[in-house]
């Protein structure tokens, strides 16, 4: 594989589409991490980690093949975004629901992603600035949901940390941690049953 280190992506894109086709296994391999911090995310709210890490290599696979670098966002956060979609739909599917609105997804990403959301090709890009919004205020509440144990616990499980490792960065057995996850689950869970059913609240 070439040295493509030194070239931006929406270059690197360019080139693809000049045929250069073993850039897209650079692409796919130089944000694999990117889709597993997301999929770890997303199984929180109900999935498994391992077939969303699938899903989201699918969401990641179509980004590098539908990405026009003359549009305004940047490759990665129109590969978040169609990586985001991937998961989402994985887990609507496995929660069997024929509907669920888009703002009650929490990303949960410790990474803070900046990009024009109108440049992400939305049909309708005012929507999506809507529901960005209403993620942010979900994320926060979630944050203010936890307990300070459980705060910092999810921040070290985004950041990729298995259960041994976060245990010994708190000073905490494997066992609290494990279960302070699943607090964190159920909560986060229970949460988004509320917002997708607020007659329940």
């Amino acid at each position: 594989m070439k040295d493509y280190a030194n070239c931006s992506d929406e270059e690197l894109i360019l080139r693809l589409h000049e045929g250069e086709e073993e850039i897209s296994d650079y692409l796919m391999e130089k944000y694999k991490e990117f889709v597993r911090r997301k999929a770890r995310a997303m199984y929180l709210m109900g999935g498994e980690t391992d077939d969303l890490i699938q899903e989201g290599m699918i969401g990641l696979f179509k980004a590098v093949k539908d990405y026009r670098p003359e549009k305004d966002a940047s490759f990665r956060t129109f590969a978040g975004l169609c990586i985001d979609r991937q998961l989402y739909s994985a887990i609507q599917s496995s929660n069997r629901k024929k509907h669920l609105p888009l703002n009650s997804y929490v990303s949960l990403n410790s990474e803070n992603e900046t990009g024009d959301l109108e440049g992400q090709w939305s049909e309708n890009p005012e929507a999506l600035i809507i529901d960005r919004e209403r993620t942010s205020a979900l994320e926060e509440e979630i944050r203010k949901m936890l307990s300070p144990m459980e705060n910092k616990v999810l921040k070290y499980y985004l950041q990729g940390y298995g259960y041994v490792k976060i245990a010994e960065l708190m000073g905490k057995n494997s066992k609290a941690v494990d279960n302070a996850l699943q607090r964190i689950r159920g909560k986060i869970q229970k949460m988004q049953k509320t917002v997708d059913n607020p007659s329940h609240i």
